[in-house]
């Protein structure tokens, strides 16, 4: 194999100074930077990258037109399998996906997909500003299919499968919760990682398709989702993420001062408590904050509580190093930016007192125990044991639980026919996203508990294409009886 030059950089913020801000650390590659990472790309025959991917983008084909300099080009190979570009290119764990099966990984570097992916999407916005490949791909003339889609829940898979109908000619409305759109994209991931301008101005390509959106709009209170078939829509596509917080169950864990990364994260973000006062939210942080977690959720609320004036961040996570589920670039950017890691520990218990000036009981400190990893568990990673006699006290003032979550029962509660498994998440057929209820189908965390952005885009695809059969084979008995 002909030698390749080395893998492009990202040039980022020294980590002092963006340990104390919120604009996004990651700078972007410059033109020449992407030109050149560009040129590394073999063009193999065989296109591995493009069956790593989940959305199926022609992955070889959008970076040749970049080592070309047609990056208008590149941005339209894009936007043909993905709505949200510049978001992918910016979260994707592309060194799990695409990258992974990189011919050029195997010997040394892949190629960097997510960043071209990142520099073609911010690229398109920069120099055409809506008026090049962004008004190629709206549906102009509209086609207007017969028959309208429900979709409940704007984040990822949400605009996913609006973006793809609405190019097919169907009526879309997105039903949102929040007063936002965006889902998870908007509430959980900080904007030091992902712009919000950035998450606007890709809903707004999805709305420029013909796309409604409907906020404060809550589906299974204002209307359930027999109610949205009654109001003349084909089909439903229930994309409502898994939001319910999970606890440990320790004591304290209902003392002041503890959140959960759900709740802290959705204040920061969405409600923009790191611009207070100029935003009227809340938030309270202490000069010592314990955040218990070790994914992408955690690394997150870590950097953020550093950011909003914390003197220490500690992150607690019950296995080592090699089994933290985080992106490796994220820990090394928390890291870089002074968070304080505590492998194979365990918290035990939140320890509560009296604060000056304040009422009730808050966190004074937190308990934990060292641990000891075993045989590994049903997910394959090998099993945290306590040691017995190894507890230890740490100072607190905030304890941040960031374990995961779980699926919000409302929407199932109102429908009794649409089937759950014993967690809460929705049984669909996991090649199509259809669930045995006639006209239903779902996708993302709902449906697989939390996982990553891209995942919930692939399967929002494959469920739009789905929906498209369905209702054309609907269509086709209606119009022979």
């Amino acid at each position: 194999m002909k030698k390749r030059p080395p893998r492009q950089g990202m040039p980022k913020q020294e980590p002092s100074v963006r340990a104390r801000n919120f604009k996004e650390v990651a700078l972007g590659y410059t033109e020449e930077m992407a030109v050149a990472e560009a040129s590394r790309c073999l063009q193999c025959k065989d296109k591995p990258c493009i069956a790593g991917c989940p959305v199926e983008i022609d992955i070889p084909a959008f970076i040749k037109k970049v080592s070309e300099r047609d990056f208008e080009g590149a941005a339209l190979i894009l936007k043909q399998k993905n709505a949200l570009p510049a978001v992918c290119g910016r979260v994707c764990p592309q060194e799990d996906q695409c990258e992974k099966v990189c011919v050029l990984g195997k010997k040394g570097e892949p190629v960097a997909i997510g960043r071209l992916e990142r520099f073609v999407a911010d690229w398109e916005a920069e120099h055409l500003k809506g008026e090049g490949t962004s008004a190629i791909e709206k549906v102009r003339e509209r086609r207007e299919t017969p028959g309208g889609v429900a979709i409940v829940g704007s984040g990822p898979a949400g605009l996913t499968v609006a973006g793809d109908l609405a190019k097919l000619g169907y009526r879309v409305v997105i039903f949102e919760a929040f007063h936002k759109p965006g889902g998870v994209l908007m509430y959980g991931i900080p904007e030091f990682r992902l712009p919000k301008a950035i998450v606007e101005r890709e809903i707004e390509y999805v709305k420029s398709l013909g796309v409604e959106i409907k906020t404060d709009y809550v589906i299974g209170r204002i209307l359930t989702i027999d109610d949205l078939f009654r109001d003349g829509f084909d089909a439903v596509y229930v994309a409502t993420g898994a939001g319910l917080p999970k606890f440990m169950g320790i004591p304290g864990e209902n003392l002041s001062g503890v959140y959960s990364a759900n709740e802290f994260l959705t204040r920061s973000n969405l409600m923009k408590a790191y611009r207070f006062p100029e935003y009227k939210t809340p938030l309270k942080i202490g000069k010592k904050v314990a955040v218990v977690g070790g994914g992408n959720v955690a690394m997150d609320a870590a950097r953020t509580a550093l950011r909003l004036g914390a003197d220490e961040v500690h992150l607690i996570y019950r296995r080592s190093h090699t089994e933290m589920p985080a992106r490796i670039e994220e820990v090394e950017n928390a890291g870089e930016e002074g968070i304080i890691f505590h492998y194979l520990t365990n918290p035990v218990r939140i320890i509560g007192g009296v604060k000056e000036n304040a009422r009730g009981q808050w966190v004074r400190a937190i308990e934990c125990i060292r641990m000891e990893l075993g045989e590994p568990d049903e997910s394959g990673r090998r099993s945290p044991i306590p040691i017995s006699g190894s507890e230890f006290i740490m100072p607190m003032d905030i304890v941040i639980m960031a374990i995961g979550t779980g699926a919000n029962p409302l929407l199932s509660s109102t429908t009794k026919d649409l089937p759950v498994d014993r967690r809460g998440y929705i049984v669909i057929e996991p090649e199509t996203g259809r669930t045995s209820k006639e006209g239903v189908w779902a996708g993302g965390d709902i449906v697989t508990g939390s996982a990553t952005v891209i995942e919930a885009m692939g399967a929002a695809r494959r469920a739009a294409r789905s929906i498209h059969e369905y209702i054309s084979q609907k269509r086709a008995v209606l119009k022979k009886s």
